[in-house]
């Protein structure tokens, strides 16, 4: 094959490559958090990823914001995006809700965007939108109750999944108004710092702060932060550049079932007809969302 067509395959396979290595984080938090407790994977994930990102800002010497409020935009986005939605989703998988429940609460951010655009910003949506939101609804409604009734959804792991459910949408808003004309780069490694502030300090009131350090704690750790936090970036920098980043959008409805294929192979989890089905149902509601979007941007 030249070197054309090779470049025209990973083009076309990238979307794909993306879903799953966002998919897998989900599997790696299972994988560590045996071995520390929560924000403190958490913070040395952060730790790690930000002097990564500092050291290889320092290579390539891009521009760094010279407004002091770009800053400040980059903190608060950084803080919603990395320490809500991560530590809330971590968190959420040590008290015991399954990996499949949690990637599917979290998998709805297109409909929480839905209704905040609606509430906040007056944008009116269309009428596949509005069925795709009843039908993304209904299927969370089927996944959720059907885990309350096994027990397999405690409240505060309810909540914890909702925290990183609105940081991830509202950090995501939050960016798309404020964060314009950074490196991309250079900008996740000053998110990563600022998000890593909170997660520390949460550690030192709530958490003991140890490890216990074994090789699949390593290598969860090195997943999180290599394939996830860097790798799933320079997917995305590529499908930015040849622009296709739109695929992205049209995938991720596809990242529950995938992640509850991977908890049944991993971890034996097993999903009720009901909730099967509402993954299904979910999955085409937040389909129907994201494609009527991208066909009609705002």
């Amino acid at each position: 094959m030249s070197a054309a067509g090779r470049h025209a395959a990973f083009v076309s396979a990238a979307p794909t490559i993306f879903v799953f290595l966002w998919s897998t984080g989900y599997v790696g938090a299972r994988f560590a958090l045996p071995y520390a407790e929560p924000l403190t994977v958490t913070s040395i994930r952060f730790a790690i990823v930000a002097a990564l990102l500092i050291l290889l800002t320092l290579i390539r010497r891009p521009a760094l914001p010279r407004d002091w409020r770009m800053w400040g935009h980059l903190a608060v986005s950084g803080m919603l995006i990395h320490a809500c939605f991560i530590g809330g989703i971590f968190s959420a998988v040590d008290l015991g809700v399954e990996i499949s429940v949690v990637a599917l609460i979290a998998g709805v951010q297109p409909l929480l965007t839905a209704i905040v655009v609606v509430v906040l910003f007056r944008e009116l949506l269309s009428p596949r939108q509005w069925f795709g939101f009843m039908l993304g609804f209904l299927g969370l409604a089927m996944v959720v109750t059907k885990s309350f009734q096994s027990g397999a959804l405690p409240v505060a792991g309810l909540f914890a999944c909702v925290i990183g459910l609105c940081g991830m949408t509202f950090g995501t808003l939050y960016q798309k108004r404020f964060v314009v004309g950074v490196d991309l780069f250079a900008g996740s490694a000053i998110q990563f710092s600022f998000a890593l502030l909170p997660c520390v300090l949460w550690v030192a009131l709530f958490e003991h702060g140890t490890v216990e350090w074994n090789l699949t704690f390593v290598a969860a750790l090195a997943w999180l932060c290599l394939a996830l936090s860097l790798g799933a970036i320079s997917v995305l920098l590529f499908l930015i550049r040849e622009g296709a980043a739109a695929q992205v959008s049209s995938l991720f409805y596809l990242v529950p079932p995938v992640t509850a294929l991977q908890g049944y192979w991993f971890f034996g989890e097993r999903l009720s007809s009901i909730q099967l089905a509402g993954i299904v149902v979910t999955a085409i509601g937040v389909a129907m969302i994201i494609t009527a979007t991208t066909d009609n941007p705002k």
